[in-house]
């Protein structure tokens, strides 16, 4: 008999694309679509049951299915339409304890696959230079998703030590970027215009969505091995990208503030609706974070698709050309960085020295 699969959080477009792929699976015989609100794409063949996972009634969807592998995607910075920072938070957290709660009951649980974030090591400028998943943390979040994903993975270790007979897999994800990604992260990247803190050029790191679901899929088959599925994983694309790197790519000028003020816009920008650019985006945004995928290559035997750049590549093809031409912005730029030594002298026929643009 095939795999009974519920999946969390497939109202949003990263949890719909999830569903339509792991029912393709040979193995899987009936996938559970669970969400508080109804989703506004396709799900395939899955059964969609409309639910609150803040409520105790995900514990009879659980029973009424016989649910054996649960894939818990609903730990989410991104606010949907209607939505508010708090329901957010409270799904993310009230809503996986009692997730947690109803899987501790159930006699046919035993696989339990929860997405979780980088965020949780934080971005503090006496960070390590790569973070391991067993790297702590120089601060810990103090607020937003990054403290939620926290204290998800606490309740989370508490379910493993009750249920050792429960494989449980937790997936830090880096930025997740693509075609059609709607994180807090992609949304200020949309921006026309890309407000930096002056001084700093951070180190990012990307996940392409495609790689997301692959992984996610890997991780709720049964392979034998409890360790292969069972443990913390950072997934992320291989290289990282700087800022700068990013903004020549997608053709938008930089903005250099200090702090203070780049804090100010966040909040103005917030406070409009434009983008969530919350404190711990513009701690990102600052000091940067990468992380260790060696875990994820060696133990869980996974090799992402796309690399960083890659996946960036694939999000600015989407988004379409800035405001000025990556190319354009590129040789400015150089023109800038060169300075009077690029330039001609009047009546000197030398050329200055150049530098090619990336």
């Amino acid at each position: 008999m095939g795999k009974v699969v519920l999946v969390t959080g497939v109202a949003k477009q990263l949890g719909g694309r999830f569903v339509r792929r792991i029912q393709r699976h040979p193995e899987v015989d009936r996938v559970i679509a669970v969400d508080a609100v109804t989703p506004a794409h396709g799900l395939g063949d899955a059964e969609f049951v409309r639910a609150d996972l803040r409520q105790p009634a995900i514990a009879r969807v659980l029973a009424e299915h016989a649910v054996d592998t649960v894939v818990h995607m609903d730990v989410t910075g991104t606010v949907l339409a209607g939505g508010s920072r708090a329901g957010v938070k409270e799904t993310n957290v009230i809503g996986t304890m009692q997730l947690l709660g109803a899987c501790q009951k159930s006699a046919t649980v035993r696989r339990l696959v929860v997405k979780s974030s980088t965020n949780v090591y934080g971005a503090a400028p006496r960070d390590p230079a790569v973070f391991s998943e067993n790297t702590p943390p120089k601060s810990l979040p103090g607020g937003g998703f990054a403290k939620d994903a926290v204290e998800v993975e606490g309740y989370v270790r508490g379910f493993a030590r009750r249920r050792p007979d429960v494989a449980v897999c937790v997936l830090r994800f880096a930025n997740i970027l693509g075609p059609s990604a709607d994180s807090p992260l992609a949304e200020y990247f949309a921006l026309p215009l890309l407000p930096t803190v002056f001084g700093y050029d951070p180190r990012l790191q990307f996940i392409h969505e495609d790689d997301v679901t692959e992984v996610l899929r890997l991780c709720a088959q049964d392979r034998g091995r409890s360790s292969v599925n069972s443990g913390t994983f950072n997934i992320a694309g291989d290289g990282v990208l700087l800022l700068s790197q990013c903004a020549r790519r997608l053709g938008r000028p930089t903005v250099p503030m200090f702090l203070p003020a780049v804090t100010w816009v966040g909040s103005a920008l917030r406070t409009v609706g434009v983008t969530d650019f919350s404190a711990e985006q513009i701690r990102l945004l600052t000091h940067g974070r990468v992380v260790s995928t060696a875990r994820m290559r060696e133990t869980l035997g996974f090799r992402p698709r796309y690399t960083t750049v890659e996946t960036f590549t694939e999000y600015a093809r989407a988004r379409g050309q800035g405001l000025v031409p990556p190319t354009a912005l590129a040789r400015a730029i150089d023109r800038i960085a060169e300075g009077p030594r690029g330039r001609r002298a009047p009546g000197d026929g030398r050329r200055g020295p150049t530098q090619s643009a990336n």
